[in-house]
């Protein structure tokens, strides 16, 4: 199978790492590994238990040289997505900001009224039925963020109670410290280990001074993207990135990978930022824009000509980077590879 048709069907819940040959004979060569297990790979000639050695514990994308050769290492995103129990004032704009991020959200509320505010919201999947009936019927995973905003905290005992049981990213319970010391001290008296009671966010959100329910909202969210963002998942195989490289009106059209695969400095973007460029010159998907991406559009052009890949180096520190408006300073390693 295609290594991109294979990444588009990728279980994306689990630890998924790509692993590209950069340099020396074996360039543009890939290994997948889903969970530790190898499950694509596009060559018999690699040392796959040295490279395989060599995956980094801190689990951040990045390039090393093993036997010689240059190997980058990328740790894919997980799917993410929310759940929030409870329709109230503050979940609505938990909503819109969630739809802002392409963040799938499910809502649980049992008060209809309610539950048909949180569609008319944009709300990927409504639930109105008792907390206990719904979570049930959500098992979570590591790209689960359960936010607990419901009306009573007896309620957000009964989420507590079943959501800390289930694998998750995140939890996050809402209220003031008296009505949370209550559940807390509850859930530690029914068994619940004071370790997993640590790791709830509450009360939830940043401390940003946040008073209306929007402001609230923003808090809660950019607490998740904080939480998410110290995951080490930054490879931007985005499905925008994928369908670019697949769909059927630019399937057969030369195109090439641009991939920046190492960064020191303050250069405008991260490593595993990604864009395609095709045959025609259109792109998709950007490596931080300017006279930086123009060049390497260049290069990009040249690989699809002659089929081939290239790791390049481009240094923004110098002279001739500030002459050309590269005030970002830094230098990135980039990575072409052709695709046919």
């Amino acid at each position: 199978m295609d290594f991109y048709e294979f990444l588009k069907q990728i279980d994306k819940s689990k630890e998924n790492i790509v692993i590209t040959i950069i340099s020396g004979d074996n360039m543009g060569k890939k290994i997948v590994l889903s969970d530790r297990e190898i499950v694509y790979k596009d060559s018999d000639d690699l040392n796959l238990e040295n490279i395989i050695a060599a995956i980094p514990a801190n689990k951040k994308s990045q390039s090393l040289t093993v036997d010689g050769e240059k190997v980058y290492f990328e740790f894919m995103r997980q799917s993410y997505n929310v759940v929030v129990c409870g329709a109230g004032h503050i979940s609505i704009p938990i909503i819109k900001i969630c739809k802002l991020l392409h963040m799938p959200v499910t809502v649980i509320d049992d008060r209809i009224t309610f539950a048909n505010n949180a569609v008319d919201a944009g709300a990927d999947k409504v639930v109105c039925k008792t907390f206990e009936e719904a979570l049930s019927n959500i098992e979570g995973d590591s790209g689960t963020f359960f936010v607990i905003v419901t009306r009573g905290h007896r309620y957000d005992q009964t989420c507590l109670e079943m959501i800390i049981q289930k694998e998750n990213a995140y939890i996050g319970m809402i209220g003031s410290k008296v009505r949370v010391a209550k559940v807390l001290d509850y859930l530690e008296s029914e068994g619940i280990s004071p370790e997993k009671l640590r790791k709830i966010y509450t009360p939830i959100g940043l401390k940003i001074g946040a008073e209306t329910p929007e402001e609230i909202a923003v808090a809660i969210m950019a607490q998740i993207i904080e939480v998410k963002n110290k995951e080490t998942g930054s490879s931007a195989y985005s499905e925008e990135l994928l369908n670019a490289v697949l769909r059927e009106e630019k399937k057969e059209m030369p195109k090439a990978m641009v991939t920046i695969v190492s960064r020191r400095g303050s250069a405008p973007r991260d490593v595993g930022t990604k864009m395609v460029v095709y045959k025609d010159g259109t792109i998709t998907g950007t490596i931080g824009g300017g006279c930086v991406e123009s060049s390497i559009r260049g290069d990009a052009l040249i690989c699809t000509d002659n089929k081939k890949h290239k790791l390049i180096s481009v240094d923004m520190t110098g002279r001739n980077a500030e002459d050309e408006g590269m005030v970002c300073g830094g230098t990135v390693e980039v990575f072409v590879e052709s695709i046919c």
